[in-house]
């Protein structure tokens, strides 16, 4: 039997069993349905996994009995999880919502399953366009390929690169209401985009993008634990400085702001700009925290340094 991705493959009648086509209730079994369908419908190629393969065989002694045409074959190698077993729930995702859910772009996915079982030499970055120009049958692996979250999050963050200001805010949206229970108006929504093109190089998925950007639209409300640690006497101790000279400030701009903190932590940012990331947005992850700042504006900055350092000052003590 000829296959587009298997080659010829051939079986033994004698490794062929007496099949049953009829129930005793007289409905048809798959084996015979799928046949009389796919024939009724006019189907001239068949698709699908290479499990199926014992099953083909089978079937085409239907269509040699009912004399038939036989539809052009090509049997897809399985996708493996990880650990090369089998794809199932525990390996990740089961549908494709659920990837959705998990933040990855529909290009992205596109992208990496078709390069799980096919090539075209060695592109890795293979638009839909792109995809629909150059498959073939012929090009499809005969082994079956390991799903690696890994390389779907690298092109989930090529296409994150990629993507349209606005249609990347659209499709972020619904996760600041699921995962924060917040929806940005539109002044949350231009500070967002201040930041977008940072934001976007760091993101691997929709819900990392989420996460790092929910501080602009509200102040922390939780801190993570790394963002706790970081408030420390001393640490709170700069933080009280800077609150005391930010409104000396001629200018508050990122430059402005950066000597500031510069001065105050003795020439070592690192030494108070970790806090003042962890005041402003609660977490240690974010865009460049000066940037962020400016963005904020003077007024919500000075509110969240002292909505922290009245927050952890008892405990730092």
């Amino acid at each position: 039997m000829p296959d587009h991705v298997q080659g010829d493959v051939t079986v033994n009648n004698e490794q062929l069993d007496d099949f049953i086509i009829l129930r005793s209730d007289g409905t048809p079994t798959y084996m015979l349905s799928v046949v009389v369908d796919d024939h009724d419908m006019g189907v001239t190629h068949v698709i699908r996994g290479d499990d199926h393969l014992n099953n083909t065989f089978r079937q085409n002694v239907i269509y040699d009995a009912m004399g038939w045409v036989k539809p052009e074959y090509a049997h897809l190698p399985l996708i493996l999880g990880p650990d090369g077993a089998k794809m199932s729930k525990r390996h990740g995702a089961a549908s494709v919502e659920e990837y959705r859910e998990m933040g990855y772009l529909p290009e992205a996915m596109r992208n990496y399953l078709l390069r799980l079982g096919w090539s075209h030499g060695d592109d890795e970055i293979i638009s839909t366009a792109q995809a629909k120009e150059w498959f073939d049958l012929e090009h499809i692996g005969k082994s079956p390929a390991r799903f690696d979250f890994d390389k779907l999050e690298s092109l989930n963050a090529h296409y994150i690169k990629e993507c349209d200001a606005d249609r990347l805010m659209a499709l972020a949206l619904p996760f600041y209401q699921s995962r924060h229970n917040v929806e940005p108006d539109q002044e949350s929504q231009k500070r967002i985009m201040c930041a977008l093109d940072e934001l976007k190089s760091r993101a691997k998925t929709l819900l990392q993008f989420v996460d790092e950007s929910v501080f602009f639209i509200r102040a922390p409300q939780d801190y993570d634990e790394k963002a706790i640690a970081q408030f420390t006497p001393d640490s709170l101790a700069m933080l009280s400085t800077l609150m005391d000279k930010l409104p000396g400030m001629s200018s508050f701009d990122a430059e402005s702001y950066k000597a500031l903190c510069l001065e105050i932590a003795d020439g070592k940012l690192g030494k108070i700009g970790m806090p003042l990331r962890a005041a402003v947005t609660g977490t240690t992850q974010s865009p460049s925290i000066f940037d962020a700042c400016i963005t904020l504006g003077l007024e919500e900055t000075s509110a969240r340094i002292r909505e922290a350092i009245e927050r952890f000052a008892a405990q730092a003590a």
